[in-house]
Formats: structure tokens, C-alpha cells, sequence
């Protein structure tokens, strides 16, 4: 898989990106003393042959599951220097371009200020060392945030939401619901994070708690350290959930269809042993004080084609029109959009997980971004179109990159009233 062409275009291009970059920190270094350049060069080509025989070789370590959170801060490291000089690169790029311009008004128009300068607390320094400070600056700080966000991970952050609803039956005037999502057990190492994280969705006191998806990374196995922490979630009116893309095993390989189908059994034994009610594209009705509401659960329906659609809403929403409230648990935010808002005005709340925020974004007053906006228009927090409403948690676990920059996992306590 990793000898395919695209791999060598990408290994190529990080070595002609080395290589441009290189060119700048000889800028940089200009002035240092001999000893002192050849140990900085030397340096910086050692780490990136490292990086790269390191990326190559990756994919081929067999690893236990302790180890797979080391091999995925190694790529994580790697990507970030990547990402790093990458950003770099941009700023440098421009100085090649201003200079590029100078060089064509000389050649027509004549000599002019060839070696033009900027002011910085008083001393004169050229645009070009200008530029590659601020470039090695910006790639730096893209990289230390990286791995900052490494203890970020088990930071677990409570968003309390209210949520009225004119036609909410008055017995659920004041219901708490916990929604979580994107638990990815695969990826835990920290039992006694993990527990933590568990007794602070207890602590919320909810009367329903509402799973949304992945579970796992791939396989049920990965459950067996943690089912025991997650069966103690309990709430009155019960706990619910939901499967995810990545609960069906569809990225491993296996022996044979029956091991794929195997696996997903499991997975599902798993959340009867956890006293967890499985909806699979059905709805379940829950009751309080002689009034009730229809909760509706379809497995991952998703828009985007490299995700797979085992969902059947329609199968799922049979029996539950004439309920006076109705809450959708899908996993894929982008089934709200494509098929809820169309078809069925009368599912009042979906919650949905999937997108962890990207796990990289910054939210603050006035600014909420990520890079997976450009991907999914609804993937963190609440959205509402004529009167319907979606919630996307921004996932309990993690994948790939072991942390989290400006979007920290989340435990979602929803509050309804009429």
C-alpha cells in the first residue's frame, strides 16, 4: 500500500521541500561562526533523513496497542515538522518572489534599491532575513502547539446546553441529557484518565445518557480494558447509543467476511454487557409521568462517499410519526443536511459526533474555526434550520494525532424545556 505513486511523489516533495528549506536557514546562518554552521546544518539533515526513513519504515513496525500511542506521536512529530517547514516555506516563498520582482524592475528600469531594508528596534536588517525569521517563527509555533496539545487529550470539558422546544411534552420540562461520541477505545492508554472522564459524565446527574458512535477504532477487542469503566454509565431513563463509521471494521483487513461479521457481534455484545440499548435503525420509546418521546437511532448514514450508509432512516422512523417528540442519534453530521432536513420536519433534536473538531481549531468569542469546516458545514456544537436542531459533540476520544489544540473532547449535557 505505502509503494503506491503517490507515496514517492509525497516523499519527494518533503525532500524538495528540505531542501528549499535549507536554503533559507543558510540565510539564517550567514554569520555564524564556521563550527557553529556545520554543527546546525548537520543537525538539520540528520533530523530530516531521520523523519523520512522513520515515515517509510512506520507502516511495517507491528506494534501492541501500549506502543501504538508511541507510533502515532513519532508520525505526529514527523507531520508537524513537516507542516512546520511547510508554513515556513509560504514566507520564504515570498521573499523569492519579491526578490524575483527587484531583480526584473533592475533589469528595466535600472539599479534602484537592490538591498532594501527593514527597520526592527532600531537596526537595520534585510526583508530577506526579515521574512525567513518570521517563516521559521510561524512554522515553530505551528509545531510547538502540536505538542502542546499532547496533554490535552484527557481534558475533558462539560458544554451545557439549553435547548427549548415549544411542543415538548411538559414531563420533560428539565430533562438532562449527556450526549458523547467517538469514544475510540483503540486509542486509550490512560485507564485512569479514561475513569476520570466516565465519573464527570456521573457527576452531570443526567436523566438519559446518548451515545452517538465509534466506539472503537476497528476492532471489539479493543473494548476489553474499558467496558468495565464504561458500563458504569447509568441514568434513570436509561442509556442508548448508536454504531459509528469506524465500529463496522471497515479499515483493517480480514481473513475472511465471517471474521469482519464476527467482530461487529461483538462489538454489539459489548453494549448489551454494558447495559447500553443498541439502536439499529429503529427507534425505542421512553416514558415519564404517562407522557413520552421517540428516540430514533439509524446506523452510520454518512453524504460523504468514502463513508459507508448502512443507515435506514425511513426503517428507523417507522412507528415513531405520531410521537410528540422525536430525537435522532446518527453519527455523520452531513445525514442532518442531506436526508433529515428533507425528509422528516418532524425529528425535533439529531445529535451526531464523527468529526472531532478535527481535534485542531480555535473557538473563542467571535471566532470559531477548524480545518474541518471546509469539509462539513455542521461539525462542532449547535446548529438549527425551521425549528429543527442538530448538536455535534466534538468527540469523548481521539485518532490519529494522540491530542487536542483549541478543541478539547467533550461531554455535552443538554437541558430541554418547553
Amino acid at each position: 500500500m505505502r509503494s503506491s505513486p503517490f507515496w514517492w511523489i509525497f516523499i519527494g516533495f518533503m525532500l524538495l521541500l528540505d531542501l528549499y528549506f535549507f536554503q533559507a536557514l543558510k540565510v539564517l546562518t550567514h554569520s555564524a561562526a564556521p563550527r557553529t554552521r556545520l554543527f546546525i546544518h548537520t543537525a538539520y539533515w540528520l533530523l530530516s533523513v531521520t523523519a523520512i526513513l522513520t515515515l517509510l519504515l512506520l507502516p511495517y513496525l507491528q506494534m501492541e496497542k501500549a506502543a501504538r500511542l508511541a507510533k502515532s506521536t513519532i508520525f505526529t512529530v514527523i507531520a508537524g515538522i513537516f507542516f512546520a517547514k511547510l508554513i515556513a516555506s509560504l514566507f520564504f516563498l515570498i521573499d523569492d518572489l519579491r526578490r524575483g520582482l527587484q531583480w526584473a524592475g533592475l533589469r528595466l528600469f535600472g539599479p534602484g534599491k537592490e538591498n532594501g531594508t527593514v527597520l526592527l528596534a532600531g537596526e537595520g536588517i534585510t526583508r530577506s532575513a526579515f521574512l525567513s525569521w518570521a517563516g521559521v517563527l510561524a512554522g515553530s509555533g505551528l509545531f510547538g502547539t502540536l505538542v502542546w496539545g499532547f496533554g490535552n487529550k484527557h481534558r475533558y470539558q462539560v458544554r451545557r446546553v439549553p435547548l427549548s422546544f415549544p411542543h415538548l411534552p411538559r414531563a420533560f420540562h428539565g430533562l438532562r441529557i449527556v450526549h458523547i461520541s467517538d469514544i475510540h477505545a483503540g486509542s486509550f492508554t490512560d485507564k485512569k484518565a479514561v475513569a476520570a472522564g466516565v465519573q464527570k459524565i456521573l457527576d452531570q446527574q443526567p436523566d438519559l445518557i446518548l451515545f452517538t458512535g465509534d466506539l472503537v477504532n476497528n476492532l471489539a477487542s479493543e473494548m476489553d480494558e474499558y467496558k468495565e469503566i464504561f458500563g458504569r454509565l447509568k441514568a434513570p431513563l436509561g442509556v442508548y447509543s448508536t454504531l459509528g463509521n469506524h465500529d463496522y471494521g471497515e479499515y483493517v483487513q480480514w481473513d475472511s467476511p465471517d471474521e469482519k461479521k464476527a467482530n461487529l457481534e461483538q462489538l454489539k455484545k459489548i453494549h448489551r454487557e454494558m447495559g447500553w440499548r443498541l439502536l439499529m435503525n429503529e427507534q425505542a420509546g421512553i416514558e415519564k409521568d404517562g407522557q413520552s418521546l421517540a428516540l430514533v437511532g439509524v446506523e452510520n448514514w454518512s453524504a460523504k462517499a468514502r463513508f459507508p450508509k448502512y443507515g435506514d432512516l425511513a426503517r428507523a422512523f417507522a412507528g415513531a410519526e405520531d410521537a410528540p417528540f422525536k430525537i435522532l442519534l446518527s453519527h455523520d453530521p452531513s445525514h442532518w443536511r442531506a436526508e433529515v432536513l428533507e425528509k422528516y420536519p418532524g425529528i425535533d433534536l439529531t445529535l451526531s459526533g464523527h468529526t472531532h473538531g478535527m481535534q485542531f481549531g480555535v473557538e473563542m468569542p467571535g471566532i470559531k474555526w477548524s480545518p474541518v469546516q471546509y469539509v462539513y458545514n455542521e461539525w462542532a456544537g449547535l446548529y438549527e434550520k425551521d425549528g429543527q436542531k442538530l448538536y455535534v459533540n466534538r468527540g469523548f476520544g481521539f485518532i490519529g494525532y494522540p491530542g487536542r489544540v483549541g478543541i478539547l473532547p467533550e461531554i455535552t449535557l443538554l437541558e430541554l424545556n418547553g
